[in-house]
């Protein structure tokens, strides 16, 4: 059974990081994934203790808020846990929540009762390890 943790303050950096390389491959620092943690509301869905899906949000607590990501891995995709993250982050957000979607999931999030909103625009920024943002 899938358990939801809203505000997830126990998600630390190496059990996210193991999650996130199971849907988006890569080389992430430890120190500054925690600290991305910390600054963001974590709502976290676990399956016998291994984080299997995890919504993100990132809000001033009036004006704005966003969802940095949403992941679900792929063996737990459509099986609802990424509707009920929805679920979860309408309920307990601070703020309306502005987010873009990877294309060709567009229709996942209307069902969910998201409504389409502005084009989304991106700047780039080169990070210190000469990698963009």
């Amino acid at each position: 059974m899938v358990e939801y943790k809203i505000d997830d303050k126990e998600l630390n950096a190496q059990e996210f990081i193991r999650f996130v390389n199971g849907v988006w491959p890569g080389d992430y620092d430890h120190v500054k994934t925690q600290a991305a943690l910390s600054r963001t509301i974590n709502i976290a869905a676990y399956d016998g203790g291994m984080l299997i899906g995890c919504l993100r949000i990132l809000s001033d607590g009036y004006y704005f808020g966003t969802i940095t990501e949403m992941l679900v891995l792929p063996e737990y995709q459509q099986q609802g846990v990424g509707s009920r993250l929805l679920q979860l982050a309408r309920e307990h957000t601070p703020t309306m929540l502005y987010f873009g979607a990877q294309p060709g999931v567009e229709m996942f999030y209307e069902k969910n009762g998201c409504q389409k909103g502005l084009q989304s625009y991106t700047i780039k920024k080169k990070r210190a390890d000469g990698t963009n943002s």
